[in-house]
C-alpha cells in the first residue's frame, strides 16, 4: 500500500488495495435522505468517486466544492463524494454550500466502501475515517484513475481525473 501521512506522520490504511485496471466493487452507501446509493460496478457512465475524511473540515469542503463545479460540465458522469459523515450532516453541508451536481454518500454504517477500496484509516487521530482519495470508474466498471493523497491535509489533483473522462 502507498504511504499516507497525516500532518507529516505515517498512517496505516486497512482494506483491499485497488489499482487502475481493477474492477470497482459495487457498494451500497447511505444518501443524505437515508436512501440507498449504489456506486462502483458498471453503471453505463463514468463515476468520479471523491473520498474525504469529513465534510466539516476546510480541505474536504474545498475539494467537494471544486468537484461540484467540475461535475456541472460532465455529460456522461456521476460524481460522488464519500465520507463517514452522518447523512444528516452531509445534507446540511450540501444545502449550506449549494452543492447540487454531485451525490453525497455515507459509509458510516459498516465501512464497506473503506474496506473494499482500501481507504479506511487504521490508525492516527483520524482512525475510522476515510483517507483523501479520488477514483474514476469507466462505463464497464473498471478503475481508470486512482489517487490516494500522500498527505491527508492536502487537496488532490482535480484536472487529471476529469481529463480521463473528457
Amino acid at each position: 500500500m502507498m504511504p499516507v501521512k497525516f500532518k507529516g506522520n505515517q498512517v496505516k490504511l486497512s482494506g483491499k488495495e485497488l489499482n487502475v485496471g481493477d474492477k470497482a466493487p459495487e457498494i451500497t452507501l447511505i444518501g443524505k435522505d437515508l436512501s440507498a446509493i449504489k456506486l462502483g460496478g458498471s453503471q453505463g457512465k463514468y463515476q468520479v468517486i471523491n473520498v474525504v475524511p469529513s465534510l466539516d473540515t476546510g480541505v474536504c469542503a474545498t475539494q467537494t466544492r471544486k468537484f461540484n463545479e467540475e461535475a456541472a460540465s460532465l455529460k456522461n458522469a456521476t460524481v460522488f463524494v464519500v465520507s463517514m459523515d452522518l447523512p444528516f450532516a452531509q445534507g446540511r453541508f450540501c444545502s449550506t454550500e449549494g452543492i447540487e451536481n454531485l451525490i453525497v454518500a455515507s459509509d458510516f454504517k459498516n465501512k464497506e466502501f473503506g474496506q473494499k477500496y482500501g481507504v479506511l484509516l487504521a490508525d492516527s487521530p483520524l482512525e475510522g475515517l476515510l483517507t483523501r482519495a479520488v477514483f474514476v470508474v469507466d462505463l464497464e466498471g473498471k478503475i481508470v484513475y486512482k489517487e490516494i493523497c500522500e498527505e491527508i491535509t492536502q487537496e488532490p489533483d482535480y484536472k487529471s481525473p476529469i481529463g480521463v473522462i473528457k
